[in-house]
């Protein structure tokens, strides 16, 4: 399954402008958006959001059938949730989780950059 590009779109704008160190890379099928060399959120090629939390204290968040871990390898993957395109349908939502994943990826040290910027 290819990801969504119309939720790819909403990533972008929630993201804004004041934003510029934002680079789009393909990963896992879907297309993600990273802050610094590290992933922050992406629109996932398996539907919905994924998005990289802090493995410490993400599981509050959890919600079943909402918001889950990402399963990779049939491991859960802890820091990481996919997030239903449901409970992001409206942007209020969708921005929310964009804003923890930037926070998140924010923090982490600087990784070389790669991949292509989408600011020209």
């Amino acid at each position: 399954m290819a990801y969504d590009e119309k939720l790819a779109d909403r990533i972008r704008d929630a993201l804004g402008p004041a934003l510029p160190e934002v680079v789009e890379k393909k990963l896992f099928g879907g297309l993600a958006f990273l802050i610094g060399g590290n992933m922050a959120v992406a629109a996932s090629g398996r539907g919905g959001l994924m998005v990289r939390l802090d493995p410490e204290n993400y599981t509050d968040l959890l919600v079943p059938g909402a918001v889950e871990t990402v399963v990779m390898g049939g491991r859960e993957t802890r820091g990481w949730v996919r997030v239903t395109t449901e409970t992001v349908e409206d942007d209020d939502s969708l921005i929310e989780w964009v804003e923890r994943g930037v926070a998140y990826a924010g923090s982490l040290p600087v990784k070389p950059a790669s991949g292509k910027s989408r600011r020209k």
